[in-house]
């Protein structure tokens, strides 16, 4: 028999803290008047389903029958999709873990190398559990490092063979950053240098128009393969779709039901996926405009309350998310945060706090429609109160 050592008294005293702030944050979030963001995955059953039912009649007719395995609904959203990116087809998945996995695996298939050049943030890397190579037999090299995307000079210059190469825009992990249209085309040129394919992790590829200063069509189209997210930006209960070439489509969709993708009926993902298409897509640039003057009033308002090394990142923000880092341990920030929430209603750094160093922590701001709503004068004064919670000295 093996022992199973039982958690200590500190290890169970530390659990119970996590879970009783947990709670707490879960509930000043609830109550809270003003938030920057208001993603639904933090609203309750019944909210979400209202406001799906609100939406619903204006994108799609209720009156038709549902799915079934793939078809109808499924199948209408995946036509929205190709149109909207300029592709041949689209399929849709139920995770995008199971979308890109695929999609690489073809693309391998087809270059006859299963390497995958990628950035070590990249979402596969850091968040999969190392799913391409345990599931897939997929195996990712890692072209850099650093805090931003791959350049030409490392693509062209790396010293193995890959046959695709996979940029995340935005790269998140480095603070929802993205290169500029010059770079991303020079990278994409260098890649194609090497024979290699090109995919584009797009999950939040709806919100990059304004950087670039391009169509959705047009970045999509640098790519030979992209894939997309439903509810990171545009709110859908979940889901995601791969776009591409027909023929790589067609054998995506053999390889989603292989890997258990093929769900009997998908409807109400994909009217959410719809719905967030309809209402949230349109209004993506709004926030990605905003989330660019609260950062300037983050920034000035820790500039005034004489916070030594705060940082706002990117200073101007690629995307309607980015970082903001200060240098406390993440449980005195998320104290600070919660109780700024329950005292005054104002809950400014809505999400939990992350160690990077001794005394270093970040959190990530996000910016929608409830934060079209805040002045930079509003963000100052908020972020003077929340420094009157934090320590001295």
């Amino acid at each position: 028999m093996t022992d199973t050592a039982e958690p200590s008294d500190g290890q169970q005293t530390a659990q119970s803290e996590r879970e009783r702030m947990r709670e707490r944050r879960r509930g000043a979030f609830a109550k809270a008047e003003r938030v920057l963001s208001r993603p639904g995955f933090q609203r309750t059953i019944r909210e979400r389903l209202a406001a799906l039912q609100e939406a619903a009649p204006e994108v799609y007719d209720l009156d038709r029958h549902g799915d079934i395995y793939g078809n109808g609904i499924v199948a209408d959203l995946e036509e929205r999709v190709a149109a909207l990116l300029g592709t041949e087809a689209a399929a849709f998945f139920p995770t995008g873990t199971m979308a890109q996995q695929v999609a690489l695996r073809c693309w391998a298939g087809r270059t006859g190398n299963r390497a995958v050049a990628l950035h070590a943030l990249a979402h596969p890397e850091v968040h999969e559990r190392h799913a391409f190579s345990e599931v897939s037999g997929l195996r990712p090299v890692r072209v850099t490092g650093e805090p931003r995307l791959p350049t030409a000079a490392e693509i062209r210059d790396f010293d193995e063979p890959f046959g695709t190469l996979m940029l995340e825009l935005p790269l998140r992990d480095a603070g929802f950053v993205l290169p500029t249209w010059e770079e991303l085309t020079e990278v994409v040129g260098a890649a194609r240098e090497r024979d290699a394919v090109v995919h584009f992790d797009g999950a939040r590829l709806w919100e990059c128009t304004v950087h670039f200063g391009r169509s959705l069509k047009e970045i999509a189209d640098l790519a030979d393969s992209v894939y997309v997210s439903f509810y990171k930006s545009l709110d859908g209960f979940g889901g995601a779709a791969l776009a591409g070439p027909k023929t790589l489509v067609d054998e995506a969709k053999t390889w989603r039901h292989r890997y258990g993708g093929m769900v009997f009926q998908q409807f109400p993902t994909a009217l959410s996926a719809l719905a967030g298409l309809e209402r949230e897509l349109p209004r993506l640039p709004d926030y990605v405009r905003h989330a660019r003057v609260v950062a300037a009033a983050l920034r000035e308002g820790f500039a005034a309350a004489g916070v030594p090394w705060a940082r706002v990142h990117p200073e101007e923000p690629h995307t309607h998310d980015f970082q903001v880092w200060l240098p406390y341990d993440p449980d005195v920030l998320t104290e600070a945060a919660v109780r700024q929430a329950e005292e005054t209603g104002t809950y400014l750094f809505a999400v939990p706090w992350d160690r990077r160093g001794p005394g270093l922590s970040f959190s990530e701001v996000a910016v929608r429609a409830p934060g079209l709503e805040w002045t930079a004068d509003d963000v100052r004064a908020a972020v003077a109160d929340f420094v009157e919670r934090l320590p001295t000295g």
